[in-house]
């Protein structure tokens, strides 16, 4: 029973930590002349909620000259796919 208990402390103690993915889809925009867009960015664990997120993302994107409007929802790896096509070049970009 011990060999056992060890054995699966070992085992865990090597997998490490599991990351869990988060990603946020947001529209943004620029002035002059107007610009809109919709993207899909990751952000971290710890921002994985639209309003934390809106903290990560918006100095991202103002670095480009976006202005993030709104943050639409935060879901993990698996709303990945379904997102891609309407985020063109705005996919995973900041």
């Amino acid at each position: 029973m011990k060999r056992l208990i060890i054995s699966a402390a070992f085992a865990m103690a090597l997998s490490g930590p599991v990351a869990a993915e988060c990603y946020a889809d947001y529209k943004a925009k620029r002035d002059e002349p107007l610009q809109l867009h919709y993207g899909v960015a990751q952000v971290s664990d710890a921002n994985c909620s639209p309003g934390a997120a809106e903290g990560e993302l918006a100095p991202r994107l103002a670095g480009d000259g976006w202005t993030l409007l709104n943050v639409l929802s935060t879901f993990g790896p698996e709303g990945l796919e379904e997102r891609k096509a309407s985020a063109g070049d705005y996919f995973l970009r900041y």
